[in-house]
């Protein structure tokens, strides 16, 4: 079942589905590492609408919440 980056759970590993948005942000997060098939996991998620940081390739990335709404992910494991 997709999900969105944001309401993954802490620490969970998935597998990104899909990133819906423009040409620019596809570059834009494309240059962050993070591309269809390339498996993340999330680190931190501060409350009111704060950053959301997620591991990938042993690189940790802040996302603003506006864009983890756009990226798809399917959980892995358990």
């Amino acid at each position: 079942m997709e999900i969105t980056l944001d309401e993954l759970e802490i620490e969970r590993p998935a597998e990104i589905k899909r990133i819906v948005g423009g040409f620019g942000f596809q570059r834009r997060i494309a240059a962050l590492g993070l591309r269809v098939g390339k498996i993340v996991r999330k680190v931190a998620s501060e409350p009111w609408r704060g950053p959301i940081v997620v591991e990938v390739d042993g690189t940790r990335v802040a996302l603003g919440r506006g864009m983890a709404m756009k990226i798809f992910v399917e959980e892995i494991g358990e």
